[in-house]
C-alpha cells in the first residue's frame, strides 16, 4: 500500500525531513516535460528552499566548486563566476549581475518524510 501512495505523490523525492543541516545544500536532477533540470536545495536560517542551479545573467551553474552554493559566511548563495549575490530566501540577486532578478524558484513538498521538488511551473497534480 505505501508503494502505491508514493508512486501517486507528485514531483520526486530529493530529500528526507530533517536530512539537510543548516547552511546545507544538495543537487538533484528533475524532469520537466522533456528537460532534465538541475537544481539544489538548500536550508537556510532553518528554511528549505530549491532552485534551478542557474545564474539569471548567463546560463552557468551557480556551483564552481561541488555543491558549494553559499558565501564563506553563509548570507547568500553566490555565483562565483559572475560575483553575483542571490538571497537565499527569495532567490532575487541583490548584488552583482544581473541584479534585481530571482533564480527560478522549484516548488517543494513534503509527503510522508519526504521532501519532494515539483517542476517549477507544476500544478501538483
Amino acid at each position: 500500500m505505501s508503494g502505491v501512495a508514493e508512486a501517486s505523490a507528485p514531483g520526486i523525492p530529493v530529500l528526507r525531513v530533517g536530512e539537510l543541516g543548516e547552511g546545507k545544500s544538495k543537487k538533484f536532477l528533475l524532469r520537466c516535460g522533456d528537460r532534465d533540470l538541475e537544481c539544489f536545495v538548500v536550508n537556510f536560517r532553518g528554511h528549505l528552499r530549491a532552485y534551478v542551479n542557474e545564474c539569471r545573467h548567463v546560463a552557468m551553474t551557480l556551483d564552481w566548486v561541488e555543491n558549494q552554493f553559499f558565501t564563506p559566511d553563509g548570507d547568500y548563495l553566490l555565483c562565483p563566476t559572475h560575483g553575483a549575490f542571490y538571497d537565499p530566501d527569495s532567490g532575487e540577486c541583490v548584488a552583482g549581475p544581473p541584479c534585481g532578478r530571482s533564480l527560478f524558484a522549484v516548488p517543494l513538498v513534503e509527503r510522508g518524510g519526504e521532501i519532494r521538488a515539483l517542476c517549477p511551473d507544476d500544478s501538483g497534480a
